[in-house]
Formats: C-alpha cells, structure tokens, sequence
C-alpha cells in the first residue's frame, strides 16, 4: 500500500514515516497543500495522513480540490483543531476520519491504514 503524509510538523512527519515504514507500506512525505496535489498528480496513493493547517494550501483546500476532481483516496486527516464544526466539514468533503493528533497514538493510525 502506497501512504502519502501530508504534514508541515517534520518531527511528526518523521514519526509516522518510520512508522508506517517499518509497518511495511512505501511511504512519501509532502510538507503542504500544494506538494500533495502535485505528488497525487505524478503517483497514486491508497491512503493520504493530511493535516489541517499547513503553509502554501491548507487541509481543507486539498480536500475540496479531491472533493471536486472525484478522485479522492483514503484520507484521513491529522489535526490539532478541535473543533466539532471542522470535523464535520472534513467528512462532509469526503474523509475517512478525523484524529486529533494529541489524542491519538501512532499505533491507533496504523491500525486505521490497515483496515483500508
């Protein structure tokens, strides 16, 4: 399974590549909105992590964009807003799930990229 992670944090970045590395997938890392268009452009991913806010083009930006084109991998989204309204829009725009990333463990990710 092909992962991209879409994350401006480079120690979490880090941490979830290494993880989900040595879970076996083959993973790339994208650092903001843009990035991540231009890598789901040039290479199909089965699973995007994204973050919410981010410099160049935001969360919510790449999900309306995926949301429009019709092509919308698994994503689940990495967030530390909390905020229910911002959940709800998320999953309105086609996310699998919506993880608070101060509340949830490595592991819990990668159980929910496997189940895809």
């Amino acid at each position: 399974m092909n992962i991209l992670i879409v994350e401006d944090e480079k120690a979490l970045a880090h941490a979830l590549e290494l993880k989900l590395l040595h879970e076996g997938f083959a993973v790339s890392v994208a650092s903001n909105g843009q990035e991540c268009l231009d890598a789901l452009a040039r290479e199909h991913f089965d699973v995007v992590l994204l973050d919410l806010i981010m410099p160049v083009m935001d969360g919510f930006q790449v999900l309306e964009h995926l949301h429009k084109q019709g092509t919308m991998p698994a994503v689940f989204v990495l967030s530390n807003l909390s905020q229910h309204e911002d959940e709800a829009r998320v999953l309105a725009l086609g996310a699998r799930k919506f993880f608070i990333k101060s509340d949830t463990p490595l592991t819990t990710l990668v159980e929910e990229v496997k189940k895809v």
